[in-house]
């Protein structure tokens, strides 16, 4: 059995893929092809790029109906579907507040109130309209803004998956800067790609365990409050927020999710750690086939089907 292990940076973040088989030179070449297919996903889904489906959607769609490639359009009726079932929770129409927030290309920084109740009422997939016949969207409102950094490299993900299961590859784990992992199969002589659930120890370079994650062909994804912060005062104020209310989430510090497809796992995750213990009924009804791992301030973790740490180590 061979091992062909390959690379490329896409969407701000390292893209890297594990093939198993027993042709190294198929193997590799299918790899290539699946990294070739999560640059065009970046290239189609960027905000930051003048050429991109989005970015093109974003500065007409207020205006014209924006005609949109196929695969594109059905992306954005997913996540019409998945901000629906999450209640909000999930929303591709933050960018607004992310701007206002300064955290589109910045470190971020505390906005008046006004400013956040102008930003929040651009905010919300009701501002968007998708027509299924032309595959066309529109905005009922100048200034809104279309942002797939919650969902991108999940999709991305799965377009990769589908490359190599064509191409006839069996055993693959392929992920996106750690926090978002998709599979295929299991790895030789074992029974699942077993992936590690980690948070950042205050004030040290280690992480400490959560839970394992085992993956027999599914995804995972993770979702973290710490990154991307500003502190004002005795505060700090992260870079997840919630269309909800406007403002940094509070519903948990960390989340992780196992589905079938990479594009639910990405998104949940950033779903689940906003709306907190909100998020696990709609979770179990709408996502039969799913794990989760929900940390909240201080306390041991809420797991379903992922192995937790030793309890005495909460």
């Amino acid at each position: 059995m061979e091992t062909v292990k390959l690379a490329r940076e896409a969407m701000a973040t390292r893209f890297e893929i594990v093939l198993h088989g027993d042709n190294p030179i198929s193997l590799r070449a299918a790899g290539e092809e699946a990294l070739e297919e999560i640059e065009w996903v970046e290239a189609q889904l960027s905000i930051y790029r003048t050429d991109s489906q989005i970015n093109h959607a974003n500065l007409r769609a207020a205006f014209q109906p924006v005609k949109l490639e196929p695969t594109i359009f059905e992306l954005l009726k997913h996540c019409e579907h998945l901000s629906s079932v999450t209640q909000g929770a999930f929303d591709i129409t933050l960018g607004p507040l992310v701007r206002c927030w300064g955290f589109m290309g910045g470190a971020g920084q505390l906005p008046a109130p006004e400013a956040i109740a102008a930003a929040q009422a651009l905010v919300g997939m009701h501002h968007v309209h998708l027509d299924e016949q032309a595959y066309t969207v529109q905005f009922d409102r100048e200034g809104v803004l279309l942002d797939l950094g919650s969902i991108g490299k999940g999709y991305a993900l799965e377009r990769a998956k589908e490359i190599l299961v064509e191409n006839g590859i069996q055993s693959a784990l392929i992920h996106g800067g750690t926090s978002t992992v998709a599979t295929i199969g299991i790895p030789p002589d074992q029974d699942a790609w077993k992936i590690a659930i980690t948070q950042p120890t205050e004030e040290t370079e280690e992480t400490t365990t959560m839970g394992i994650a085992e993956l027999t062909g599914n995804a995972l994804s993770v979702s973290a409050v710490w990154g991307k912060s500003f502190k004002t005062g005795d505060r700090e104020y992260g870079h997840v927020l919630d269309a909800r209310t406007g403002q940094p989430t509070a519903g948990a510090v960390q989340a992780a999710v196992t589905l079938p497809s990479a594009t639910d796992a990405d998104a949940l995750s950033t779903a689940l750690l906003v709306a907190g213990n909100h998020g696990i009924p709609w979770l179990d009804h709408h996502f039969p086939d799913h794990e989760y791992l929900l940390l909240k301030p201080g306390k041991c973790p809420l797991i379903k089907g992922i192995l937790p740490r030793p309890p005495e180590d909460c």
